[in-house]
């Protein structure tokens, strides 16, 4: 890091830490109490600062990650500062830790892209920077770093195993994924998408050694012809079937395995993946949740994903390839039709974006869910090429857990998205800085609704006088 880039970080890490301060101030002034899921996190929390590990409040589905990680860091400050329990582990004190995970996180993205990005010497330090600023400014994630939730703990885990995973530290990364799954259950996704790139690397060296022994000069991330794709699975088939293969890769990725292994042991003793309250997250084949991730992304990504020159690319490629997109469609109507699933959650809380969403957009008329599915495919087609830097293998392995993380998924939620959206935002080529620009200016206009709305627009239901607020 060059002393000007490093000044520059300085500045725009110790800005943001300051600008969060000030909104985490102002939001425990507001709202003092636990809202929401804090009902529930917190008392949890209080309950292992006293020592009480054995008291599970039955209404949270995740492993204690975030709880004993709490205790680790309060309980030193009693220690230290002759504090008091109960003042560590107020509200306000639990909901700090998070701030202090979202100072991590930033530095993590910033780490990621440069090693990510490293050989491109087009990208200058002010890009790095001015990226980084803005995946911490990420809305959905951003909010959350001011209440006492999972999101901003879980995040920092996986981040930091998929950057030790980037430097060949896979024992590390794997031991860090399983912290990330001591927040939330479903990041054993993201460890599987460590190793599987891992093994991704070895199979685009080994399909690169195959294309010169065939003369063949380019080796591209995603051609999209149908005969490639076969020749590709070809490829991998006959790779995977050689004993000396797999012995090499499973000598590569045995951390993610066993933690992998662990993950299973867990199920079956456990019953299933969800602790506690499983009436209310039982899995299913919510196809859909692709779609709704890839119209996310579409929003939060737009200066990247809708450029006149995609706009133009996919035209071109619909009118080469007519009849496959038309077969296309016709799948994913169907899927619409067969899996989609409304949650009592989406349509029963008023209190989230995702409510009026569906009500004001997929309640209007029934037809509508199948109005979207161009602007789906579209999307999906979009963000793929935003990858097509990265090997054909690498993206499979995206995409395969991008699958596993939303598809089994039947409440819409937005905090569900956020992981598999960083990792695609961080593999994309760094845009040029006026892309950027645009970029953060949406994520402060929103975060500044977000936080207006949460701030400044209570209401209260029927028969209760319990204050009520608008949120992710």
């Amino acid at each position: 890091m060059e002393r000007s880039e490093a000044y520059g970080f300085s500045a725009a890490i110790s800005g943001a830490f300051l600008l969060s301060c000030l909104l985490f101030s102002a939001l425990n002034r507001e709202q003092r109490a636990p809202y929401m899921d804090e009902a529930f996190h917190v008392p949890q929390a209080q309950a292992y600062c006293e020592g009480l590990f054995q008291q599970w409040e039955p209404m949270i589905t995740t492993l204690p990650g975030l709880y004993l990680m709490s205790v680790g860091i309060v309980k030193p400050a009693v220690w230290l500062f002759g504090w008091s329990g109960s003042v560590v582990c107020s509200t306000g004190m639990l909901r700090f830790i998070n701030l202090l995970f979202s100072v991590g996180n930033f530095y993590l993205l910033y780490l990621l892209l440069c090693k990510i990005h490293h050989k491109n010497k087009t990208v200058s330090g002010f890009q790095r920077i001015l990226s980084t600023l803005t995946l911490a400014m990420f809305p959905t994630l951003y909010f959350f770093t001011f209440l006492y939730y999972t999101d901003t703990g879980s995040v920092f885990f996986t981040l930091f195993a998929y950057l030790m995973c980037l430097y060949g530290n896979h024992k590390t990364s794997a031991l860090l994924g399983f912290c990330g799954f001591m927040f939330r259950q479903t990041n054993i996704i993201w460890t599987v998408f460590c190793g599987g790139s891992v093994v991704a690397q070895k199979l685009s060296e080994a399909w690169k050694t195959e294309l010169q022994k065939k003369k063949e000069e380019r080796i591209s991330a995603m051609k999209g012809s149908f005969s490639e794709l076969i020749k590709v699975l070809q490829f991998l088939t006959e790779y995977i079937m050689s004993f000396t293969n797999l012995v090499t890769l499973i000598v590569l990725t045995w951390p993610y395995i066993l933690l992998v292994i662990v993950f299973f042991a867990f199920v079956v003793i456990n019953g299933g993946i969800v602790v506690g309250d499983r009436s209310s997250h039982e899995a299913c084949f919510h196809i859909p949740q692709l779609f709704y991730f890839f119209s996310f992304t579409l929003f939060f990504s737009f200066p990247h994903l809708m450029t006149p020159n995609k706009i133009g690319n996919f035209l071109r490629s619909v009118r080469k390839h007519l009849i496959q997109y038309s077969i296309l469609i016709a799948i994913s109507l169907f899927l619409v039709w067969k899996f989609t699933y409304v949650h009592k959650y989406l349509i029963g809380d008023n209190r989230h974006y995702t409510f009026y969403v569906w009500r004001k957009v997929f309640q209007r008329h029934d037809l509508v869910k199948y109005v979207f599915v161009p602007a789906y495919i579209f999307a999906g087609w979009s963000l793929a090429d935003s990858l097509k830097s990265k090997s054909i293998f690498w993206n499979l392995i995206y995409f395969v857990c991008v699958f596993a993380v939303t598809v089994p998924q039947k409440l819409l939620e937005f905090r569900y998205f956020i992981l598999p959206f960083l990792i695609y935002r961080l593999n994309i080529p760094v845009p040029p800085l006026s892309r950027l620009l645009l970029e953060l200016t949406l994520y402060i206009v929103v975060n500044a609704i977000t936080f207006h709305l949460f701030l400044n627009k209570t209401f209260q239901w029927p028969n209760s006088e319990e204050i009520q607020r608008f949120m992710w």
